[in-house]
């Protein structure tokens, strides 16, 4: 069976992490989010991918090629305007033909035993729906269901906050009738042509559409910063341990931790699992990584620094004496010493965070700062807890980060210096 993947949009929820790359390839675990599913298609015995490429394609298409590291032949189709999954979809509607075929949204992180899921329930019929039951589903698609029959699809609907509901995971097995459906599709309240609103069209006509049900640890949706840091989270979870660079005497490795080639952990260093360190990494002397932090390539962790539960992009650096909490940091940052990302409120309540202008809670009661790229960080800089700070900005020594800063800007603390004349004061008396 062919599979397509859709990883055309821009990510706008993502800011700052993808404004200098997909969002598809951000970083998870050991390899980009696209990896997880392009993997997971090679586990399930699907070996021809095509990818709807759009935002920054080119990128993508370098990091997947054609597809030989995973054992796959990967094609590309490009779709110039972001308008949407449907439209999306019908870009490649001439490569895939008559014949049943796999779909998969590209900012998902799942395994081969969702994906198994709908390929298995596809053998009764040829239109499948992925979807997994949650407790909050007003920010997917709601699906009504009759034993495993799809009767009513809605998108995003408002009202059903707090209500446990099935939801579409974004996985699909679909024939040609969908792309028949999809001509006839208007735009949704988004202003968006959206796959869903062909299949409720579907439905409507009186043709069958089943569900597939996923278990919740096999799947997410990336959507935001903080999903991010549950999908590494679930990533390494899996990792096992592998040293290819160097640790030196006097540090301590405990736990499934992967350390690439050329990397060097140096003395007095603690390393506890899982953890993954990408190819040239230098960590130390006298440094912590705890669980569930992920290095990309050629990051600097110097001394007396901690990294927790954290995604450091490549080429990024924390020279000394900082701490990094439940944090994202972007490709080429400079921390200077002293720099602290606080990850919990002092009530002890979930930490929000602006998406798209909204007030959004992330549910996540630890979360530290989301850091674009080429940031960089004064001495003794303090980042509050759900902060972000756009690529390109400069943080002056000093300065308490207490709201978000938008890309390129220059942020400096002011302070006034009072200085006065000595009080002359008697001699100090001598010891005996």
């Amino acid at each position: 069976m062919k599979a397509v993947v859709l990883a055309a949009g821009e990510g706008t929820r993502m800011w700052p992490l993808a404004v200098n790359k997909p969002k598809h390839l951000l970083p998870v675990g050991t390899q980009p989010l696209i990896g997880h599913i392009m993997q997971a298609l090679k586990e399930c015995s699907v070996n021809e991918v095509f990818t709807v490429v759009g935002y920054r394609k080119d990128q993508i298409q370098s990091a997947i090629g054609n597809g030989d590291r995973y054992g796959l032949r990967v094609q590309y189709l490009d779709q110039p305007q972001w308008t949407g999954t449907a439209s999306a979809l019908k870009v490649a509607s001439e490569a895939l033909g008559e014949e049943p075929f796999l779909a998969v949204y590209g900012d998902l992180w799942l395994n081969s035993n969702a994906i198994g899921e709908v390929l298995e329930k596809a053998k009764t019929c040829p239109r499948v729906m992925g979807v997994v039951e949650v407790m909050d589903p007003t920010d997917y698609g709601v699906i009504q269901l009759e034993g495993d029959r799809i009767v009513r699809i809605r998108e995003k609907p408002k009202g059903s906050r707090g209500a446990k509901g099935w939801v579409n995971t974004g996985i699909y097995v679909l024939d040609a009738e969908v792309f028949r459906a999809i001509g006839n599709t208007r735009l949704s309240k988004r202003a968006e042509y959206e796959v869903t609103s062909s299949l409720q069209q579907l439905l409507d006509q009186g043709l069958e559409v089943r569900a597939a049900m996923i278990y919740k640890e096999d799947w997410m949706d990336v959507g935001r910063p903080w999903d991010l840091l549950e999908a590494n989270e679930r990533s390494l979870a899996h990792l096992s341990s592998r040293v290819k660079g160097t640790v030196e005497q006097g540090a301590v490795i405990r736990g499934p931790v992967y350390v690439e080639e050329e990397s060097v952990i140096r003395p007095g260093c603690l390393i506890e699992g899982p953890a993954y360190i990408g190819k040239g990494c230098v960590v130390g002397p006298n440094s912590r990584i705890r669980p569930s932090t992920s290095l990309q390539d050629r990051v600097m962790v110097g001394t007396s620094c901690e990294v927790k539960n954290s995604i450091i992009m490549s080429g990024s650096r924390i020279p000394h004496m900082s701490y990094v909490g439940d944090s994202i940091l972007g490709e080429g940052c400079n921390l200077g010493a002293g720099t602290i990302t606080a990850n919990i409120r002092f009530d002890e309540q979930p930490i929000q965070m602006r998406v798209k202008g909204r007030l959004v809670n992330t549910g996540r009661k630890k979360l530290g700062a989301i850091i674009g790229d080429s940031v960089q960080t004064g001495i003794n800089v303090s980042l509050l807890p759900g902060v972000r700070v756009g690529s390109g900005s400069w943080i002056g020594p000093g300065t308490v980060v207490s709201r978000d800063i938008q890309s390129g800007q220059s942020v400096l603390m002011k302070q006034t210096l009072t200085t006065k004349p000595m009080k002359k004061r008697g001699t100090a008396p001598k010891d005996d």
